[in-house]
């Protein structure tokens, strides 16, 4: 697959775009509010893969199409059987399917607008960046229906709000703005207007589609570590990933661009 496939459909519930440097992977079920479904579930690793291996493709971008949201979280229509503790646990090992995003090396962000609830809460918080619109609502109302996240609702909002924040919204289930998910860093930006949202999260991810790659994936595998290493083996990891970037093409490149008032001309090398 290469940035001259401008479009691929994975299945009925997930598109892959293309524009230059820059990957989209679209939730396709907006009379839905892209609520996740088994389509989505093995559409969205499938499109991560295709733009992981892409190596035109910089940067990702995580969509839902339509005016309601980016994802409603579960599809409720989805119903099953009764079942025991260890046949859920074990339907559930089966459906690990956000994690797919913690192998991506390559910066994803998450453009939110209108409902992100529950497990699409849960997707926007794999990814590295979260640019909301406007009129983005956030919530994780589990426990009102007698559950708790199991997409890594849990583990991931502790790590990017601080810890009584993230037990604040878990226990409450309270919904959230966009203003107030910038305040308290579950959202790093919010767009100036709600239409205005995929061409200020485009220009956002050009603007980081053209620094070097492999420096972007380092950065963000350093970054990464950090919350799970202790400080010394932090430091240690980002010493060596420093050195290797150190002799590449591209910083040298970065350099004399510099010395040269030019653009840089970056090759991923």
């Amino acid at each position: 697959m290469s940035t001259a496939l401008s479009e691929q459909v994975i299945n009925e519930a997930v598109r892959v775009e293309c524009d230059a440097r820059v990957g989209w992977v679209v939730l396709t079920r907006p009379n839905q509010i892209n609520a996740i479904n088994d389509a989505i579930r093995q559409g969205v690793p499938q499109a991560l893969t295709l733009l992981q291996q892409d190596p035109e493709i910089r940067v990702i971008v995580i969509r839902g199409e339509g005016e309601r949201g980016f994802c409603a979280g579960a599809d409720i229509k989805e119903r099953r059987g009764p079942e025991s503790s260890l046949q859920v646990r074990q339907r559930m090992e089966k459906m690990r399917w956000i994690e797919a995003l913690d192998g991506i090396a390559k910066p994803v962000i998450a453009a939110i607008h209108g409902y992100c609830m529950g497990g699409g809460l849960e997707l926007a918080l794999a990814c590295d960046i979260r640019f909301a619109a406007p009129n983005a609502v956030f919530a994780l109302p589990e426990t009102g229906l007698g559950l708790i996240p199991g997409g890594g609702g849990t583990q991931r909002l502790s790590r990017v709000v601080a810890p009584g924040q993230a037990l604040d919204m878990l226990l409450s289930g309270d919904r959230m703005n966009a203003a107030q998910a910038q305040r308290i860093g579950l959202v790093s930006r919010v767009a100036s207007d709600n239409h205005g949202l995929l061409e200020e999260v485009t220009t956002f991810a050009r603007r980081i589609a053209a620094k070097p790659p492999t420096a972007s994936a380092f950065v963000k595998q350093a970054a990464r570590a950090a919350l799970e290493l202790d400080l010394k083996s932090g430091l240690n990891l980002e010493l060596d990933l420093f050195a290797l970037l150190a002799p590449t093409h591209d910083a040298r490149e970065a350099a004399q661009a510099f010395s040269e008032r030019r653009e840089p001309r970056f090759t991923g090398e």
